[in-house]
């Protein structure tokens, strides 16, 4: 209880001067005519490229304007004034970025047509972090990419993420953020669950950083991504109904309703999948596997006054997921079960103060729980179950002023778990060890951050992140950040590069009581768990060509006290270690086409790195084997991930969209040998009937090639890719 006063009065007291941007950005701008002089009382209206969200301005004595609070994403900006063109050009909003564009406007002709510009793509120019967008409408056409459990977006379009044993990987890690409406939904457990945090049918545009992040972010170092979801701002009583049906007797189905008028939007959706086929098998067989979920899902915003603006996102889900036997394990009995349960409640009052300036006050909870249940038969029955609930907020102010885009914020929450862990042994011994704990945390932030637009072609990024973290233990850190953009004039080429220093607080496990006497007595001990510390340095280049935009980056991420995690055989129970230290380094690449005649569009995504550790294990559970000299590979490491993938339109409305995935082999056992390299392609079609009726078709891993992923060189298991998976779509919508 003191724990939760002290972060509610924190928060409270840091109203008047914190803050953080979230989703939101500040676009504004100068409207001039082919002489070079502002033009006053134009009609400026910034639209959004995939609802009806919109918001106009009129342009001052100096031709400027300025809309505060535009949430992440894609739109249009048109531009009209007596006596000149009308102009529309599609503009990118990245949130936390405060981006100035300059539009000249033509005399007017007599036809008096709208001049339509399509810019070329470019990378951000005002910020040095690493990152790409996704719309909902790229996510409708990667293969497999709307499935309930599917990370086909990120696998997709992210350098270096890939699926190992059931957990995403990103640049080596599997420490990531998950933010909605750029409020965190704060989960310290590492690999607890398997099930999504959300539902790809929900997302309207997701963000994802994987590196070079600002102060405001870096709880967990490997990749945020800020999920905008749907608001209601797209439909107007209107509703959507989904499924799905395929092999292994799935399906996949929702149905959403969305609405809204000038000052108020609401989405909500009901979603349920079941299939034969869930987790990753630990041979090629599919024996014991059966998933099924079910979740309710909800975005409602209030544009109360010009100024006021509020927002609340909610969500539950629950899922069940057989844990997949191999033959002598179905033949033995063994009956695992992983059972899981997610909510979240996150709220924002967005206030804009005056002009450049906006205050956000969000209080959130999150509602989690984990539970792995060994079958009776089973040789070793083991319980796992853990629920953690975490309640807090964050207050955010940012300040665009001149060539400043400051933002000061302060966050933080308190964490309750309730953790059993329990051991039956079925052998002649019938042992039997407990544990139940109710660990408490705390985690407490602030930042301060500000980019400055030092010339017309130069950026500079820096800011700092103060980090305590409560728990078990307690400990302290200071995160610096800064970074230089540099926007090559002419060319308009995009040359970035950042330092970083990063903190992740640890899990609440420990191991205790008759537990920790059984693992004594087997030559183990439990150490304490203490937070990850990252130090990164990276340097990327954006080339725009003619709409097409081909990014590559270098990184190197040295990490102490990595955290990682031990796979008790085929199970889904994973139990939380840190090894002294880890060197992470790659190169990325990745290529953009535009949407081409309005016909085909096309991605390419390349990364090779080396993911390595050092030293022995300095927490978790550890039989204190001789520590391994010199660097060793870790069993996530794989050197070379490609994806490939596009669209095309084709006759009566009809779409084809194909990807290919390709990975150069994960460690094998202890290596340093690695596992033989795969490939996999998928594809998916639709077609519409009318404007509200669609049939669809998708096949993924068409070639049904079954390989290893994972020969775990931890506690044992084994993992093999998916099968191949055919299933038909139909798509409704309709008025209500």
């Amino acid at each position: 209880m003191r724990i939760r006063i002290r972060i509610a009065c924190a928060v409270l007291l840091m109203i008047a001067v914190a803050g953080r941007a979230g989703i939101f950005a500040v676009v504004r701008g100068v409207i001039h005519d082919p002489s070079h002089r502002p033009i006053a009382g134009a009609k400026v209206t910034l639209k959004s490229s995939q609802s009806d969200w919109s918001a106009s301005k009129t342009t001052s004595d100096t031709g400027e304007f300025t809309f505060e609070a535009v949430p992440a994403g894609a739109y249009k900006i048109r531009v009209e004034r007596e006596h000149f063109r009308t102009l529309e050009e599609a503009v990118t909003v990245a949130s936390d970025t405060a981006p100035v564009l300059h539009i000249g406007l033509e005399i007017a002709a007599a036809s008096m047509s709208v001049q339509v510009n399509a810019p070329e793509m470019e990378g951000s120019a005002e910020t040095a972090t690493t990152q790409n967008s996704i719309t909902m409408q790229q996510i409708r056409e990667m293969p497999g990419a709307e499935r309930t459990n599917s990370f086909a977006t990120i696998t997709n379009t992210v350098p270096g993420a890939y699926m190992v044993h059931d957990q995403l990987h990103v640049r080596g890690g599997h420490q990531v953020d998950w933010l909605v409406d750029g409020v965190a939904v704060p989960n310290t457990n590492i690999a607890s669950n398997v099930g999504t945090q959300f539902n790809p049918l929900d997302i309207e545009t997701i963000e994802i950083q994987r590196g070079g992040y600002s102060a405001e972010y870096g709880d967990r170092t490997y990749g945020v991504f800020n999920v905008i979801p749907r608001t209601g701002f797209e439909r107007s009583r209107e509703a959507e109904m989904v499924a799905t049906f395929g092999n292994y007797y799935s399906t996949d189905d929702q149905l959403s309703f969305g609405d809204h008028t000038s000052k108020f939007a609401y989405y909500a959706s009901l979603s349920g999948n079941r299939s034969d086929y869930g987790l990753e098998t630990p041979t090629t067989s599919v024996i014991h596997d059966r998933g099924d979920g079910a979740s309710a899902f909800t975005s409602l915003i209030l544009n109360a006054t010009p100024a006021d603006q509020l927002r609340l996102v909610a969500s539950v889900r629950r899922d069940v997921f057989q844990i997949p036997n191999n033959a002598d394990a179905q033949a033995s009995g063994v009956r695992d079960l992983q059972n899981e349960r997610d909510a979240f409640a996150n709220f924002s009052w967005v206030h804009t103060i005056g002009t450049g300036t906006l205050l956000i006050v969000s209080p959130f909870y999150h509602f989690n729980r984990s539970a792995y249940d060994g079958g009776p038969n089973d040789p070793l029955v083991t319980t796992d179950r853990r629920t953690s609930q975490y309640d807090g907020g964050q207050v955010t102010l940012g300040i665009v002023r001149g060539r400043h885009n400051a933002r000061f914020g302060v966050y933080g929450f308190s964490q309750h778990d309730n953790e059993f862990f329990g051991l039956v042994d079925n052998s002649e011994t019938n042992a039997s060890f407990t544990q139940s704990v109710r660990p408490t945390g705390n985690l407490e932030v602030f930042f301060a951050e500000d980019q400055t637009k030092v010339t017309n072609w130069l950026s500079l990024n820096g800011g700092i992140r103060l980090t305590h973290f409560g728990g078990l233990i307690n400990e302290n850190a200071a995160s610096p950040r800064a970074g230089a953009v540099i926007d090559i004039p002419k060319l308009h080429w995009v040359l970035r590069g950042s330092y970083g220093r990063y903190y992740q607080a640890p899990p609440l496990s420990t191991v205790s009581g008759p537990l920790a006497q059984f693992a004594v007595n087997s030559g183990f001990a439990f150490l304490p768990l203490h937070g990850e510390r990252d130090e990164e340095y990276e340097v990327g280049l954006a080339i725009p060509v003619h709409g097409w935009l081909f990014d590559t980056d270098l990184f190197r991420t040295h990490a102490h006290n990595f955290f990682d995690h031990d796979v008790v055989g085929n199970s889904n129970i994973f139990l939380p270690l840190t090894i002294a230290n880890a060197r992470i380094n790659g190169w990325e690449a990745t290529l953009h086409t535009p949407r081409a005649a309005r016909r085909w569009q096309g991605y390419m995504t390349y990364s090779r790195q080396y993911v390595q550790g050092i030293g022995g294990v300095t927490g978790g559970l550890t039989d204190f084997s001789p520590t391994v000299a010199g660097l060793f590979f870790l069993d996530h490491d794989q050197r070379d991930t490609l994806a490939v993938g596009g669209s095309v339109s084709g006759p009566w409305r009809s779409r084809i969209s194909a990807s290919v995935n390709y990975g150069s082999g994960f460690l094998n056992g202890n290596g340093p040998d690695h596992l033989p390299a795969h490939a996999t392609v998928s594809f998916s079609a639709e077609k519409p009937f009318g404007e509200r009726f669609s049939v669809g078709f998708t096949a993924l891993n068409v070639g049904g090639t079954r390989f290893m992923l994972d020969a775990s060189n931890t506690f044992g298991g084994t993992h093999f890719n998916d099968p191949r998976l055919i299933y038909g779509t139909i798509r409704w919508r309709f008025h209500y």
